[in-house]
């Protein structure tokens, strides 16, 4: 996503622009919450799906 790269940062290497990358997507799905979710992250939301805890959401 190109949020983190709004600022004007400049990577070092391949290796921090990786390791930045790598934060924002265990950051976009396991950390950030989503209204449409149930308040839950996406990690978070299909695991109590998976175990039966809540129902999934209906699709259209």
């Amino acid at each position: 996503k190109q949020e983190i790269f709004y600022e004007t940062t400049t990577f070092t290497s391949t290796d921090e622009l990786k390791q930045v990358i790598d934060e924002y997507i265990h950051y976009y799905n396991h950390d950030r919450i989503k209204s449409k979710l149930k308040g839950l992250s996406p990690v978070k939301y299909r695991n109590l799906v998976q175990l039966g805890l809540i129902q999934p959401l209906a699709t259209t």
